[in-house]
């Protein structure tokens, strides 16, 4: 007799992602910017920065005004984190090393290439490793040719490929440029092998996936570190996640009803209690980094729009969503002048009487930002609606 699966309400769902993510209930600050990515899992790195960079953007929504050197310091010193490829170039606790073997085997048996390099400039960049220590691409020879970005060195095409491969790692950014060290020096030598088979690889990432996420569909498993469906299919039933199905996520593929998911066994143990956060979020932010699973949980569609031809542009450049009450409540595209943040575009959702319920946390999420990165002033540019321009530019000056 096949066993009951659990149901959970949409708003239930939602609430165990929030905790999950770090942004429900009070902050653990004492574990800081290493517990969050202890927690998290993964943390996106991208090279855009308008109020700071997205990695530091993400530990400030959790804890709050953690000074931004302290997050450099707690993701690149003393050796808890090294950078790889999860869900995007991430910074990950050190302690994944061994799971993240599937992929460098995967790497290092692949026979096709964007970037060809000789034998001898791989050998090369190995050997100045070993002799000169932690060194970046410009460092190792330059890490272009003088055409566009694409438009590698052969060392820099070298070193990436040994950081694929495994035998070199990231061990830290210094002015947004890859710091290389060989991987045998730089992993503890207790985490340093290769012995977890592919499919345990797979199966702890996503146990783990699931715990970070608290509830997730076989997708948002998948997509959390960039694994195939196959692969989550072949393992998820033995992770120790509970098959739930949600309210309102909608019908899986070829059935009909509600969509089974997964949930973390603790999450269910306890519900969701405490104070939500309200902040802005990143883009990158791993919380809704995956847009058809912030739509299915907050009914919040969001598109980066940096990419997007300026004229094209709905919200902005690097539009913000507003966290607040545990609800999505719309976004802010944020600029610096100087020692004024410029609220570019502050848009609600909604009409106009719901969106005014909105503006005091609009307002906190602004000045608690302005104040993060040094700013003693905000200014408000422009509002959709366009009514309740006055009252956000009046509530952020008091």
């Amino acid at each position: 007799m096949t066993a009951a699966v659990l149901e959970l309400s949409s708003d239930e769902a939602r609430r165990l992602a929030l905790r999950a993510q770090g942004l429900l209930g009070a902050p653990d600050r004492a574990a800081g910017v290493r517990g969050v990515l202890r927690r998290l899992g993964a943390v996106q790195l991208d090279t855009i920065s308008v109020l700071a960079r997205s990695h530091e953007l993400l530990p400030y929504a959790r804890l709050g005004a953690v000074g931004r050197p302290a997050v450099e310091a707690a993701f690149w010193s003393g050796g808890h984190a090294f950078e790889y490829w999860s869900h995007a170039a991430c910074v990950l606790p050190i302690e994944e090393w061994p799971l993240f073997a599937f992929r460098r085997r995967a790497y290092q048996a692949r026979g096709v290439w964007h970037h060809e390099v000789s034998p001898g400039a791989y050998a090369s960049v190995l050997a100045r490793l070993t002799s000169e220590g932690p060194l970046t691409a410009t460092e190792l020879g330059g890490s272009k040719n003088g055409g566009p970005w694409w438009d590698w060195s052969e060392a820099k095409v070298a070193v990436e490929r040994a950081l694929a491969r495994g035998e070199v790692v990231c061990v830290e950014r210094r002015g947004w440029k890859r710091v290389y060290d060989l991987a045998e020096r730089a992993v503890p030598e207790k985490l340093f092998h290769d012995e977890v088979d592919d499919d345990e690889c797979v199966r702890r990432l996503v146990a783990r996936a699931g715990a970070a996420m608290g509830v997730a569909t076989q997708a948002d498993l998948a997509d959390y570190h960039r694994l195939t469906g196959a692969q989550v299919e072949r393992v998820v039933r033995d992770t120790g996640l509970v098959e739930v199905e949600v309210a309102g996520w909608g019908p899986a593929e070829g059935r009909t009803g509600r969509h089974r998911a997964w949930a973390d066994p603790a999450a269910l143990a306890s519900p969701p209690r405490g104070r939500h956060r309200t902040t802005l979020l990143s883009p990158f932010d791993s919380l809704i980094w995956d847009r058809p699973r912030t739509e299915r949980i907050f009914g919040f569609t969001h598109r980066l729009e940096a990419y997007v031809p300026r004229p094209r542009r709905i919200y902005g450049y690097f539009s913000m969503p507003l966290l607040s009450g545990g609800k999505l409540l719309g976004r802010v595209d944020p600029a610096r002048e100087g020692s004024t943040l410029v609220a570019r575009h502050a848009a609600f959702e909604g009409p106009p009487a719901r969106a005014a319920k909105a503006i005091p946390a609009m307002a906190q999420a602004l000045a608690e930002a302005a104040s993060w990165v040094g700013c003693a002033n905000v200014r408000v540019e422009r509002t959709t609606p366009p009514e309740l321009h006055a009252a956000l530019s009046a509530a952020v000056r008091s």
